[in-house]
């Protein structure tokens, strides 16, 4: 069975952020990272080399791969910002109509940068969604 590739790292979040290129998106990092820590309630965590995670939990599919990931996280892209975990809470199909401007990918939301977007419905699709996977996608 193949490993994850991405995995929680020791590099400390707030060097990472501070490393990114873009001002505007080293500012947006730096606000989803206090937004996420205060609606998760858990401190940040570095996936990989690009990826600041909030809470962890462990997956099974059927096919028996397992692994863990990063309950809710998102990563300072040069093109967007890439959030992870929002769209699967059973409040997104309510919220993303009103988040403002951004797109969805097969797991994840786009959006260029935070000014594009509602903050308080952006916290209610973190809170939304992590509550979601820790409590339905979560297998121990």
């Amino acid at each position: 069975m193949n490993e994850n590739k991405t995995g929680p790292t020791e590099v400390p979040v707030e060097e990472f952020l501070a490393s990114v290129e873009h001002p505007v998106r080293r500012a947006d990092g730096f606000e989803l990272l206090e937004l996420m820590k205060s609606v998760t309630g858990q401190d940040p965590v570095m996936w990989g080399p690009s990826i600041v995670g909030f809470g962890r939990y462990h997956y099974r599919y059927g096919s028996g791969r397992e692994g863990d990931s990063a309950a809710v996280g998102f990563s300072p892209r040069k093109a967007n910002l890439a959030l992870y975990g929002l769209t699967y809470g059973p409040d997104a199909d309510r919220l993303l109509p009103v988040l403002g401007k951004h797109k969805t990918g097969a797991a994840c939301l786009y959006i260029n940068r935070l000014d594009d977007v509602d903050r308080d419905v952006l916290a209610g699709l973190i809170r939304s969604g992590y509550q979601h996977v820790m409590a339905e996608l979560h297998t121990p």
